[in-house]
């Protein structure tokens, strides 16, 4: 279920993405006037509009910053600089903006900035073609080769600066074909439109679904020109959703995709300790570059040195029974009150997802995790006896997926439902349905032509049909058209929910299922066409969300990280989509050379003919989704939830189409109770998360992100909004930087193994010994 009452009313003063920074004291007082306030460091000086702080108090909002009256609003000083809370709430251009926003995003806008100049080309191809190589080496190892987004943000400011300031001014070629070898100083949109590019293309392609198994289990590799033309295809067709949700996601000013507004954060840190003698912004990076510094010191130990730190289990400190070992242990157990110095295993989603969103997730654990695997363990229930407790994860994966799923559609017509209709009427009569000051300033830019969406999905679907009917691509012909009808039904509703909360769900289970029971239609039965429809069907609707994300402000870290950065930096929407497309075509080689490079170099490490003395060159994903491809078409969805172990976990469908009228029943009875917040989709895919008796992490993530939010966002909200998302970039930045040395200097040639001593363990490293 999704988060429904912050736009239900269309205020959003009362939704959780906006937390008033005052005490509810200070928003209560009465006087007309407020005595000037001093510290060391900031003054404020104004009074406060006692008629309209008096009316909202009757209409049961709050008031906000600007609703003080001072100079041009909101004024602080601190020593040379002064920062100004943007607009006003009686301006219909800034109402409808979330504060934060406010405060981060700048509104004005020069239409002349270059953006895609040869600087942007050779900078993004540069940084795109070495995370897509790194990425997708991490597809067939045991352990992952980090690629930071934040690294490329950092980098390509520095070398874009060089360059600018390096180079002649100087015409190269003649008439369409020159291009200025210097157009200027290194402009905010060139850097976004470089992190764009590289956002989309620096990732892994899921076309190594098909084309791995294809070699190493098949041994008949897709010829190379096909492959990456079956790849691109797949990529494309999910641009041309995208502009499908753009009106519904994009364009409303009160969705603002919380991982983005870190991305934002940095931007403007970086640039304006360039630009301008802030003193905020240098103590901003100074903790950006020191956080850096520490967290890429501070994870050697619990990564590489003292593996102890990554799971402090204190139930095993106290007892030696195997039953207590078993609760307390992070790593083989239930992780109960387990405790993680290890930042892998937080993350900087504790900064930048809401705190109902990390209450639905913890939520999600302590049921999963603290309740139904420790029953099973005890008792045997779930057939727990007859299976191993993988078994079981397997088995709530599925259950709770479909919960999701289809939970995730009823939830928004139900609690969404008037809103989406109004925006599509509007849409279909040609109408403006929102006019803040973010759009209105991206209306000075042409949009993207339908035209080019026709074309986007056309020509990729023709590729995809040509595939297919050769063969190719191991599936009948009327599957391939179901799978990106399904893709596209998501889009809107799986995007609704990683807009407004940053998590992203996902779809890989459901689309097991469909594809297990459309084959019975007729055609092939072969593992790959399962994998083959995964791919179409999922990729169109990852690649839609990623596009949807950089549309508005920020990639995600992760892959799915997102018109934000192209709508809060104010670029064209037709640079932004050819930013991305750019990416694309220079990933997607360079995702297929290295696919074969591994497949061919490393054969027999993958197929198991040979063991890797390092243990990385497993294929552990490869041999995973071929035995998927095995149950799903071979043996079909049928046959398998003929096994009683298996049986309950279709009625995930029931409870998913069942609940949200349950929970929309509650909120309208008691609307003060928030069951608007209790989200099924987030809930049933945090659910589904427990990575095979890996469980240590969430409870640490837990306590900070409720301090983040319940202490330092509502209680230092100068000091919240000054450092948190810069801190959040900074450890994330250091965390992969010191994985990606990790992984160069003790397992990329030789393995070098960390001697045993008591913080590494050789039978336990977080020392639990249970007794014989």
């Amino acid at each position: 279920m999704v988060a429904q009452a912050p736009f239900e009313g269309g205020d959003i003063l009362t939704s959780p993405l906006y937390t008033d920074p005052r005490t509810k004291d200070e928003l209560e007082q009465k006087s007309t006037v407020v005595d000037d306030y001093e510290s060391d460091e900031k003054r404020y000086v104004g009074s406060v509009d006692k008629e309209k702080h008096e009316k909202h108090e009757k209409e049961g909002r709050r008031t906000r910053y600007d609703d003080l009256e001072g100079v041009e609003g909101l004024e602080w000083e601190r020593g040379d600089e002064q920062l100004e809370a943007k607009g006003d709430d009686d301006d219909p251009e800034y109402a409808s903006i979330p504060q934060i926003v406010r405060e981060l995003v700048d509104f004005e806008d020069d239409t002349s900035t270059p953006i895609l100049t040869w600087r942007f080309y050779f900078l993004s191809g540069i940084f795109t073609a070495l995370g897509a190589w790194l990425t997708q080496m991490s597809y067939f190892r045991t352990t992952s080769i980090p690629y930071s987004i934040y690294f490329v943000q950092i980098a390509s400011l520095y070398f874009g600066r060089l360059l600018a300031g390096a180079l002649p001014k100087k015409t190269i070629g003649r008439g369409r074909f020159s291009f200025e070898l210097n157009p200027g100083p290194f402009s905010v949109k060139e850097h976004v439109a470089i992190v764009l590019a590289a956002n989309t293309g620096a990732t892994n392609n899921l076309g190594d679904y098909v084309l791995a198994p294809l070699y190493v289990y098949y041994d008949a590799p897709m010829n190379g020109w096909l492959a990456i033309l079956f790849m691109w295809s797949c990529v494309f067709v999910g641009f041309s959703y995208a502009s499908f949700a753009r009106k519904f996601l994009i364009e409303d000013p009160k969705i603002v995709f919380p991982l983005t507004l870190q991305q934002v954060a940095l931007f403007r840190s970086m640039r304006d300790s360039f630009e301008y003698d802030s003193a905020t912004n240098k103590k901003q990076m100074r903790v950006f570059w020191y956080g850096i510094l520490a967290f890429f010191v501070w994870q050697f130990l619990p990564e590489y040195v003292a593996p102890l730190l990554s799971s402090l289990t204190i139930l095993c400190w106290v007892s030696s029974n195997p039953n207590v070992t078993f609760a307390g242990s992070g790593l083989g157990g239930a992780g109960f009150l387990n405790i993680t110095l290890d930042w892998s295993n937080i993350g900087s989603s504790v900064i930048y997802q809401p705190w109902w969103v990390q209450t639905n997730v913890f939520a999600a654990s302590v049921l999963g995790v603290w309740i139904l695997i420790p029953v099973g363990w005890y008792t045997g229930a779930f057939n727990s006896d007859l299976y191993p407790i993988r078994s079981f994860e397997r088995r709530t994966n599925y259950f709770f997926s479909y919960v999701a799923y289809l939970g995730t559609f009823v939830s928004l017509a139900l609690f969404q439902g008037p809103l989406l209709w109004k925006t599509a009427k509007a849409q279909y009569r040609g109408e403006k349905l929102h006019r803040d000051r973010l759009n209105v300033i991206m209306d000075a830019y042409p949009t993207v032509p339908w035209t080019w969406n026709v074309v986007l999905f056309i020509v990729p679907v023709g590729v995809l049909t040509g595939l297919t009917v050769g063969g190719t691509l191991c599936m009948p012909v009327y599957a391939l058209y179901i799978g990106p009808a399904f893709g596209a039904a998501i889009v809107l509703p799986m995007g609704y929910i990683y807009s407004v909360s940053g998590y992203s769900v996902s779809v890989g289970y459901f689309n097991e299922i469909v594809y297990g029971y459309i084959i019975n239609l007729g055609g092939s039965r072969h593992p790959v066409g399962s994998l083959s429809y995964r791919v179409i069907s999922g990729q169109a609707w990852y690649e839609a969300q990623s596009m949807l994300s950089d549309m508005k402000a920020s990639p995600d870290q992760a892959r799915f990280s997102f018109r934000p950065l192209g709508h809060y930096f104010h670029i064209p929407p037709r640079a932004v989509l050819w930013a991305q497309v750019w990416g694309i075509l220079i990933g997607v080689p360079i995702n297929y050379a290295t696919i074969m490079w591994i497949c061919t170099s490393k054969a027999d490490f993958l197929t198991g003919k040979t063991s890797d003395p390092n243990k990385q060159w497993t294929g552990q994903t490869v041999i995973s989704l071929n035995n998927q491809g095995i149950q799903f078409a071979l043996v079909g969805p049928k046959r398998l939830f003929a096994d009683p172990a298996y049986q309950p976990m279709l009625y995930g469908f029931v409870v998913g189409a069942v609940a949200p009228f349950l929970l929309y029943g509650l909120h309208r009875t008691f609307p003060r109770a928030k069951f608007n917040l209790f989200s099924l989709a987030i809930f049933g895919s945090a659910m589904e998360s427990f990575h095979g008796n890996i469980s240590t992490g969430f409870f640490t993530k837990y306590i900070l992100g409720s301090v983040n939010y319940l202490y330092l966002r509502r209680h230092k909200y100068e000091f919240w909004k000054t450092y948190a998302y810069i801190f959040g970039a900074a450890a994330d930045t250091g965390l992969n930087l010191n994985m990606l040395i990790i992984f160069l200097a003790f397992s990329a040639g030789k393995t070098v193994t960390m001697p045993h001593w008591f913080g590494n363990n050789a039978i336990s490293v977080e020392r639990c010994f249970p007794r014989a």
